[in-house]
């Protein structure tokens, strides 16, 4: 049932937005200065899933000049085939340290783990449950490593292709447990209107399995929880995003030229980043 109370905007043209972006952020000389001085913090390291029952790649990307301690910090759930590594589109974590480094958003930070290659972010396979670790493991290594405040849990979730799925579901079973998330951003998400080709992908044992997680099928489930929403016309998921879009009414709708490509993905990093700001904890600090 669509939200009367949330406002959907959907916008067309092409996919120029990582340049707009990136020229506008640096817009002057002083800005210019401090937005190529700026680079991003990044570290990795291996932890132990016990919900996964195996060692999982853990990365934080982090805004290099800032002090990390208690920095608020979103989820990032990487595509089919990925792993924490390629969790965000080119450009992003280098973007994010410069907005932060001019004052367009508040400081935060990004955390990726391994969610298995192709498990749809569910127990695809009984014993493997990358939800749990999103749900249960995840604030406990990033409280034990300052980040995300006392609690350690992410103020917010993003995700692409299989990561959009994922992305949703786990805003779902976040507002089930009477903890919101703030804001929800997805690129390209993995959403299919037919079970044979969902079928195909072999991360569901059976039509019914995946009728109870797909976002499609429960738009109520996320609540009142901010939603942003990028898409290529020539997507192959872009009849289902549509669906969603539909169904949902998010804050922010983009839909423009582009597939299920690199490219595109980068095109939505200047969009993404600013709707996350905008949810973050804290001010932006002045621009210089």
């Amino acid at each position: 049932m669509p939200r009367p109370d949330r406002r959907s905007v959907v916008l067309g043209g092409t996919a120029v937005l990582a340049t707009a972006g990136l020229a506008a952020l640096t817009g002057s000389s002083t800005a210019r200065r401090s937005a190529t001085a700026t680079a991003p913090d990044i570290r990795s390291e291996v932890v132990f899933s016990r919900a996964r029952g195996q060692p999982v790649n853990l990365v934080l990307m982090l805004p290099g000049r800032l002090p990390d301690r208690g920095l608020p910090m979103v989820a990032v759930l990487h595509a089919r085939g990925g792993t924490a590594r390629a969790a965000t589109p080119n450009g992003m974590v280098r973007y994010l340290a410069q907005a932060v480094a001019v004052g367009d958003v508040p400081p935060f930070g990004l955390a990726a783990v391994d969610g298995g290659p192709y498990a749809y972010w569910h127990e695809s396979t009984p014993g493997d449950d990358p939800m749990a670790m999103l749900l249960d493991e995840l604030p406990v290594w990033l409280a034990a490593r300052g980040l995300g405040g006392p609690s350690g849990r992410p103020f917010a979730v993003a995700g692409t292709s299989m990561g959009g799925f994922g992305a949703l579901v786990y805003t779902r079973r976040r507002r089930e447990r009477g903890d919101p998330l703030a804001a929800t951003g997805v690129i390209a998400p993995a959403l299919l209107t037919k079970w044979d080709e969902m079928s195909e992908r072999e991360a569901f044992r059976d039509r019914r399995a995946w009728a109870a997680l797909d976002p499609l099928r429960h738009p109520d489930s996320l609540g009142d929880t901010p939603i942003g929403v990028w898409c290529g016309t020539s997507d192959p998921f872009v009849a289902g995003t549509r669906r969603f879009v539909r169904r949902v009414h998010p804050e922010v709708a983009h839909f423009s030229d582009g597939g299920h490509t690199g490219n595109f993905y980068t095109s939505a990093v200047p969009g993404l980043v600013s709707f996350l700001g905008r949810y973050a904890p804290g001010q932006a600090e002045p621009r210089v």
